[in-house]
């Protein structure tokens, strides 16, 4: 039977979901104070969708963009956590306030706000999103 999209995930599981092995996961936890799964009597972590979100964001991030821990960890602290998890998965519609997704003006398909479109809170996540893009560029070209 499968777990619910809400249900906590072990590391077995969200590893094989994050597409990186356990043992990164760990590794990643000492140099990502933004990864921080429950942890249960006996050490067992248990990830949260938030978590999910964020390590998918950090294996995109280092892996397929390129970035180093540093230039993660930077991006952490001029976006915020956030921004940060869309990195992972847009489409995967976790939020970290009940409300996040309503304030940010994304309808059902996540799409960004038209040409003529003036609600003030969807224009800034679209400028976040370009200076994310902005600064993951400088990233590359610093290296």
């Amino acid at each position: 039977m499968a777990k619910g999209p809400n249900a906590f995930r072990t590391i077995s599981e969200a590893a094989d979901d994050i597409g990186a092995p356990q043992h990164v996961l760990r590794f990643w936890e000492t140099k990502f104070t933004f990864v921080s799964p429950l942890k249960r009597a006996g050490g067992r972590r248990f990830y949260r969708p938030q978590d999910i979100a964020l390590l998918k964001a950090v294996r995109r991030l280092l892996h397929d963009e390129g970035l180093t821990i540093k230039g993660v960890q930077r991006l952490h602290r001029e976006l915020g956590v956030q921004k940060l998890a869309a990195f992972g998965d847009p489409d995967a519609g976790v939020s970290y306030s009940p409300s996040a997704l309503d304030e940010a003006g994304l309808d059902d398909s996540g799409s960004l706000p038209s040409a003529g479109d003036t609600n003030p809170v969807r224009l800034q996540t679209v400028l976040a999103e370009i200076e994310g893009a902005r600064m993951r560029l400088e990233a590359v070209l610093d290296r």
